[in-house]
């Protein structure tokens, strides 16, 4: 089984959980860009934090076999902060380097002005560099706020087919799958969804335009939860192309619309036995 998980946050996450996740079958990734858990106080710190998924942490996945590639915004949450506000200006400098695929994730968090602005200027961004946007859909009063988000893609003028909105559930998965927009489910162990409810949307709904992650960051998460969901749809009767489809070649036709991935398997795999063999003689 080959996956891309194409939403977990490995900047919060231990080199245990990279090898585990090759172990899985994971062999590419995008990491959004996201809060961190605490307010960030000064732009530099952005700075800083972008330079990371650019560049330190494509290296770390690179050691165990897993290219790594990532979205970059001011996330929804950190819109509402004066002091994150001058981080629009960075974004275009980001947005034109190498492995970064889409601009995300944006979107709301409690849905108020100033998350409609920077919805709107992020959006503006990504048609202006040609990238798709990744969007995540609010944890409080999720009906209405993505309602309220798909709006805002039909204003944009983006392609809907180049947005994902994500954390759906079951109340919001017909509204985006009429908007042409692309399904985002985050498989968690206690919130967000679950395997066994992923299992029956996809029953329900289909396989097309839907992408499955792990949303794993610093909070109780998991980052094999896509391996758990590819192991339950095969459990369940759905065949391994299936399962491929929703794995492995959705996440590569959303995100190749970038034309930025690099998934060279046989390279990847080559300097994953090469890193294991020298971890190997140093014991």
């Amino acid at each position: 089984m080959r996956i891309f998980d194409p939403h977990i946050h490995m900047s919060s996450r231990t080199t245990d959980d990279y090898a585990a996740m090759h172990a899985a079958g994971v062999r590419a990734l995008v990491e959004p860009a996201f809060w961190l858990g605490q307010p960030r106080t000064n732009v530099g710190s952005f700075t800083d934090y972008f330079d990371a998924l650019v560049g330190w942490e494509p290296f770390r996945a690179s050691q165990f076999g897993i290219a790594h590639h990532c979205t970059i915004a001011l996330n929804p949450k950190e819109a509402n902060d004066p002091r994150c506000a001058p981080v629009l200006d960075l974004l275009p400098r980001y947005l034109e380097k190498d492995g970064v695929v889409a601009v995300g994730e944006i979107g709301y968090d409690s849905m108020t002005e100033a998350e409609d602005k920077a919805f709107a200027a992020q959006l503006a961004l990504a048609i202006t560099h040609d990238l798709p946007a990744l969007v995540h859909t609010p944890h409080r009063d999720k009906a209405a706020g993505t309602e309220r988000s798909i709006a805002v893609v039909r204003e944009s003028g983006i392609e809907p087919g180049r947005v994902v909105l994500d954390h759906l559930n079951e109340v919001t998965v017909r509204m985006v799958k009429d908007s042409g927009c692309w399904l985002g489910f985050s498989i968690y162990p206690d919130t967000k969804m679950d395997e066994d409810r992923m299992v029956a949307i996809l029953r329900e709904y289909g396989t097309e335009r839907v992408l499955v992650n792990s949303a794993a960051d610093w909070g109780k998460s998991d980052p094999l939860k896509t391996r758990r969901t590819g192991d339950a749809m095969l459990a369940a009767g759905f065949t391994e192309d299936d399962v491929d489809r929703v794995l492995w070649r959705n996440p590569v036709e959303f995100y190749g619309q970038s034309g930025r991935l690099a998934l060279d398997s046989e390279a990847a795999e080559a300097e994953f036995a090469g890193n294991s063999i020298l971890r190997g003689a140093r014991k």
